[in-house]
């Protein structure tokens, strides 16, 4: 597999990024924090999402804009491949607004159904590409600082052997499984013996004959009874009408006492109450003579000459509503001169204030324009730095266009130039294979022909061969044989020449490109160069303006001042105007509370005069009322006399001994009824049951015979899951053995490259991942006993020989991803960096066809076969890529 480009829209630190990545080793360098790392995590997220990464997707879009988008176009077994993903993020959470894989037969749409594609295209989920070709930055030590048993997993699953103990887990869950399902079978069928044994050790029908007879027994008793229930009740009945009759008479009698004593008490009560409004009319006339003389006093003291028997409330409310007004106006006259003098102060304050910041902008604005004079001087330093790089671009452009100086075509038709070389050659390439087809069959002939002379006669037939055609054309062929390799020998030497002269179109197609890449470069730089040239006029102009700008502020700032003397001024002019105000407003507050006063006496006078009427008339109503009581309580005294002649308590008393007898003779009758009805319904539950336990002893005889069966079935499932399981368990351990003796292989091999010269002589690696050091003296060490350098490159050591391991050891002829090292020399000195390199070479020596590197070394960045160069905006925080010659060149500057 190779990345061949990648393409980012506000992808976390970038805006908007473009970069082309090509075969071999290629170096991101650039310094740090500048976005390195996050060009490859791009890439990483395209192939699986963005959980991999330990990132939300909200995380992924840059901070500001709505929508992250990245592309990426990458060539696996031979095939081009192309992946986008879109990130929207609306302000609540980030989702995946588009997903789309095209392939070169289908387009897979969907982030679930791309990750499922790319992992079964790579043949490796996230987990297996982190661990086995990508070294994220800070887990260069992941593998050694691991446990065994972290090893191990990691490793197996890149294996795929993982598979066999999740089948292994799999086939002991199952076994386990059926295990519990046979145990709990055989509980149940042995619950199952024992509760039909209980049950046949009763006799159940014999039993249930016995309760249905008793039960016969039980409901003949309770006929009896319950009909001579039935004659005590309607004794119980007639004695109780003759005592209700009875008592209702009692009842009309105290009722009527009762009514006879409620109507002497009301009549006394209103008595009571008619001398109670007598009293009332008394304090009712001298109330309102007192209001009087208060009335009087107060036209007095509002200056009103009227009656106090004629002044009416409603002139005195219209004398107050017009104090009230004259009131409000002075009221308001006395607000609006409050205002103006907080109005003027105000404003006189913030004249002053105004001045003050006016002052402190114009000095503002003059250490404005020398900033300005400083940046202006500044983009013109960059303007020739500029037209510097534009003239080392134009160098380069002539010197690739050196390349054409003796060619066939001029620049911008050697792609055409090549296409008809292609097809020359073709042509070339189907004559000598004609050629060659002629030139076989001549030669055939020529020897059969001869071999025929030779023996004579033909083998077949025994006739003599002389004067046959074959020999007598064998001259003939000879010349023919002769023709066709003159021929051969021809087309060849012509093609010969066509190859040469393609390899030619290939290098002019290169310059070509280089030439177009410079002339886009160089139309960048100069775009560069007139930004900066229009940044110097401007910040000039600027500063110009802000100078201007500084005395125009003075200017308004002495205006600002003359401003707050006047407002001062009037602020004065309504003070005096206050005091005068306050007086008029205390006379009239007085004059409306006094007509108010009076508008209340005299609406209490008429007040009182209301009830003095109301209670006069009262007292005459309740005299009335009593005359009509007196004679309903003669009227009541009158029947009260009649039912005491009528009442006979005899009688009555032989109907209470009557319904006592009933009643006595129903409470035990319904006791006794109870009892029967209880055992009744005892039996009746009782047959109910024995009819069930009956119905599930059959029940449970049919389910016992099951259950056998079942047991019997489960029984033969436990031993074949135990042979599963072990199946395996064997087969994995066979499996890693041949994995871990092929890693310790590679992982020598690759130790030698790095440590061959050094004291150490070789590694060991058991059956459980378990990494030793071996020193040339036969002392052991650990990994972690290394120094932070050695161990850094030890565990480099040992990513490389698991991509080797899984490269050699993969299905089918697929290619393994890129081998990508983030920021590998963290750890490393200089002697670790330069064996750094060389493992890197050997590992494409072997046939890795990308590797990419991120680091700022040097010496990587000098061993590398393309460069591409990340550096960030301070000004806009964002990064941006840069390849070719301008990569060459800021890694010259970093």
């Amino acid at each position: 597999m190779r990345i061949d480009r990648v393409r980012l829209s506000n992808f976390k630190c970038y805006a908007d990024a473009d970069a082309s990545l090509d075969s071999g080793v290629t170096v991101i360098h650039g310094l740090n924090g500048s976005g390195k790392s996050s060009l490859l995590e791009a890439c990483f997220f395209a192939l699986y999402g963005a959980t991999p990464l330990d990132r939300t997707l909200d995380e992924i879009v840059t901070i500001g804009a709505e929508e992250a988008e990245v592309d990426l176009w990458f060539t696996h077994a031979g095939a081009s491949f192309h992946l986008h993903r879109r990130v929207r993020d609306t302000g609540e959470r980030a989702t995946t607004a588009d997903c789309t894989l095209e392939t070169p037969t289908d387009t897979i749409e969907g982030a679930r159904d791309v990750r499922d594609y790319v992992v079964d295209l790579l043949r490796m989920d996230a987990d297996a590409f982190v661990n086995c070709a990508y070294v994220r930055q800070g887990e260069v030590n992941k593998l050694i600082n691991a446990s065994p048993q972290e090893r191990q997993d990691m490793i197996d699953d890149l294996l795929q052997l993982g598979k066999l103990e999740d089948y292994r887990q799999r086939a002991e869950q199952a076994r386990r499984g059926v295990q519990s399902v046979r145990d709990r079978q055989r509980e149940r069928l042995a619950d199952l013996d024992e509760r039909v044994a209980e049950y046949e050790e009763r006799d159940l029908h014999a039993e249930l004959n016995e309760r249905e007879t008793e039960l016969a027994e039980i409901e003949d008793e309770i006929e009896d009874f319950e009909a001579n229930r039935e004659q005590a009740q309607q004794t119980k009945e007639e004695a109780e009408r003759i005592v209700e009759q009875y008592a209702e008479k009692r009842a009309e009698l105290e009722d009527l006492a009762e009514t006879v004593d409620e109507l002497k008490e009301a009549i006394a009560e209103t008595e009571r109450e008619r001398e109670a409004l007598g009293e009332t009319v008394t304090d009712a006339r001298e109330r309102v003579e007192a209001l009087d003389e208060r009335v009087a006093d107060l036209l007095t003291e509002a200056d009103l000459d009227a009656d106090a028997d004629a002044v009416a409330v409603e002139v005195v409310r219209e004398r107050r509503a017009e104090a009230a007004d004259e009131r409000d106006d002075v009221q308001e006259a006395h607000g609006d001169c409050r205002t103006a003098i907080q109005s003027h102060a105000s404003e006189a304050e913030a004249k002053r204030e105004r001045a003050t910041d006016l002052a402190e902008r114009a000095e503002d604005a003059r250490e404005r324009a020398a900033e300005l004079e400083g940046e202006a001087r500044e983009a013109a330093e960059k303007v020739a730095e500029a037209d510097e790089r534009i003239a080392d671009i134009e160098d380069a452009i002539e010197a690739k266009r050196e390349a054409f100086a003796d060619a066939p075509v001029d620049v911008g038709d050697a792609a055409d130039y090549r296409e008809s070389l292609r097809e020359d050659l073709e042509a070339v390439r189907e004559r000598e294979s004609e050629i060659r087809g002629d030139l076989q069959a001549a030669r055939s002939a020529v020897e059969e022909a001869e071999a025929l002379r030779k023996a004579g006669k033909c083998p077949e037939c025994g006739q003599p061969v002389e004067g046959s055609p074959h020999v007598d054309a064998l001259e003939e062929r000879r010349a023919e044989v002769e023709s066709l390799e003159a021929d051969l020998a021809a087309v060849r030497e012509e093609k010969a020449d066509v190859e040469e002269r393609l390899e030619r179109a290939d290098a002019l197609v290169d310059a070509e490109s280089e030439v177009e890449r410079l002339a886009s470069r160089k139309r960048d730089v100069v775009e560069l160069r007139d930004g900066h040239a229009d940044a110097v006029e401007s910040a000039r102009a600027d500063a110009d303006s802000k100078r201007e700008e500084a005395a125009d502020l003075e200017e308004r700032a002495d205006d600002a001042r003359e401003a707050a003397t006047d407002a001062e001024e009037r602020a004065d002019e309504a003070r005096d105007r206050l005091g005068a105000l306050n007086g008029r407003l205390a006379e009239l507050k007085s004059r409306v509370a006094t007509l108010d006063d009076l508008a209340d006496a005299l609406a209490d006078r008429e007040s009182a005069t209301n009830d003095l009427e109301s209670a006069r008339e009262r007292r005459e109503n309740l005299a009335d009322v009593n005359d009509e009581r007196r004679e309903r309580l003669a009227e009541k005294r009158e029947r009260k006399r009649e039912l005491e002649a009528e009442f006979d308590e005899e009688r009555l008393e032989d109907a209470h001994a009557e319904r006592e007898r009933a009643a006595d003779y129903l409470e035990k009758v319904t006791e006794k009824l109870d009892e029967l009805g209880e055992r009744r319904d005892d039996v009746r539950d009782r047959i109910t049951v024995l009819q069930k336990e009956i119905a599930d002893l059959e029940d449970l005889r049919e389910e016992r015979d099951a259950a056998q069966e079942r047991v019997d079935a489960v029984e033969s499932l436990v031993g074949e899951s135990e042979e599963l399981e072990a199946m395996y368990g064997t087969l994995r351990t066979e499996l890693r053995q041949r994995n871990v003796e092929k890693l310790e292989r590679l992982l020598n091999e690759t130790f030698d490259l790095v440590y061959g010269n050094d004291s150490y002589a070789r590694l060991e690696l058991d059956g459980d991942y378990e990494l030793t050091v071996y020193q040339k003296d036969g002392e052991t060490l650990e990994p972690d006993q290394l120094s932070g350098g050695e161990r850094a490159l030890f565990n480099l050591s040992l990513r490389c020989a698991v991509y080797r391991l899984l490269a050699e050891g993969i299905e089918g002829s697929a290619p393994l991803p890129p081998l990508i090292l983030d920021e590998p020399t963290v750890f490393l000195d200089a002697g670790h960096v330069s064996r750094l390199v060389d493992l890197v070479e050997s590992m494409r020596e072997l046939g890795v066809e990308q590797i990419l590197v991120v680091s700022h070394d040097d010496e990587l960045v000098g061993a590398a076969d393309d460069l591409l160069h990340v550096e960030k905006d301070a000004t806009s925080n964002r990064s941006h890529v840069t390849e070719g010659i301008e990569a060459e060149s800021a890694a010259t500057l970093d």
